[in-house]
């Protein structure tokens, strides 16, 4: 489970892509999701509005980052707190395109319902 989360795959047979293009931060290109999984036909938008939850997801996740960042520029390497702010700043920009991949992807594996 944990591999096809990773790897941006079907939940239910773990052989599709979810995503039809990465995306990309630096050209704020936001990855493309497919409406159905072309191996197996599984519909990842189960009813509208079902990604609003992944907001959450993705929020922890780059709370996480930016915590991560923090200490490690900080404890660490011990720069100056405006470096530290600019380091935060740009991670949680350069990450932002894998992150909307992979909030959308643990939130469609957490309400995956075998059929």
């Amino acid at each position: 489970m944990i591999l096809g989360i990773i790897r941006g795959k079907c939940p239910h047979c773990n052989k599709g892509d979810i995503f039809s293009s990465k995306g990309s931060s630096i050209l704020f290109r936001m990855p493309e999701m497919g409406k159905r999984c072309k191996n197996c036909n599984y519909k990842f938008e189960v009813e509208p509005g079902f990604f609003f939850g992944a907001m959450f997801v993705s929020y922890a996740l780059a709370c996480a980052e930016m915590i991560a960042c923090f200490v490690l520029t900080w404890a660490i390497l011990k720069i100056p707190i405006a470096y530290i702010f600019l380091c935060v700043v740009s991670m949680a920009l350069l990450s932002s395109a894998f992150n909307f991949r992979l909030s959308r992807t643990i939130w469609m594996y957490l309400f995956y319902k075998k059929r």
